[in-house]
């Protein structure tokens, strides 16, 4: 049997050891979030930064025409033997013609390639160096300047100049533009001219009297 000194030495190691084992659930206790309480969540990360791969926008289809063509045709001539489409932008004689009657066209070729008539552009933009050449080849050709001037403008008068006109061909895609263009605004200005189109009324309306020719 143990003694008494060697009992009252094992409660006190007893004693000490309960102490310590309730300081370490305090301890924990402390430790914890409080009963309502939680923790914020870690913020998410931010998006990477697009900034170092965002670069100009692309040059428009006009700038693009502009600045690659070169001799004749950076001045509105189309080649011989060459068919360009409404929808040949890369040639300054379609891409250099005027936004909203680019395409109004390229609606109306679309329409009318559903019915087999394929539309193409005979003459578009021109610079002005290129109507006063055509405007001299008219009078060689007709033999006065009066003459010509009922098939070929001036360059302050034409509105290929400005963008704002366009030949088209062959002529079965005339006469189909002739008969639906207004739809799409497009009407045939001059009488002797059935080929050469403007913007001249709202899409559905309805066109002005045609001029009897390009001398008014």
């Amino acid at each position: 049997m143990p003694t008494g000194a060697t009992a009252r030495t094992g409660r006190r190691r007893l004693a000490a050891g309960v102490s310590a084992v309730a300081l370490l659930a305090l301890a924990g206790a402390c430790a914890a979030d409080p009963p309502g309480i939680r923790a914020a969540p870690p913020a998410p990360p931010a998006p990477p930064s697009t900034s170092a791969t965002t670069g100009p926008p692309p040059p428009t289809a006009t700038a693009t025409a502009a600045a690659a063509a070169t001799g004749p045709e950076a001045d509105g001539e189309i080649p011989d033997g060459r068919t360009l489409s409404p929808f040949d932008t890369a040639s300054p004689a379609v891409g250099n013609l005027d936004g909203p009657l680019r395409e109004a066209l390229q609606r109306a070729a679309t329409d009318a390639r559903a019915q087999r008539i394929e539309m193409t552009v005979t003459s578009g933009w021109r610079s002005r160096a290129y109507q006063q050449r055509l405007l001299d080849r008219g009078v060689t050709r007709y033999g006065s300047l009066e003459r010509a001037r009922q098939f070929v403008n001036t360059p302050d008068k034409s509105a290929h100049v400005t963008g704002k006109a366009v030949d088209v061909g062959p002529t079965d895609a005339d006469y189909w533009l002739i008969q639906h263009g207004a739809a799409y605004g497009l009407c045939q200005v001059y009488a002797n001219e059935i080929w050469h189109f403007e913007l001249l009324t709202r899409p559905g309306g309805t066109c002005p009297a045609q001029l009897q020719d390009a001398a008014g």
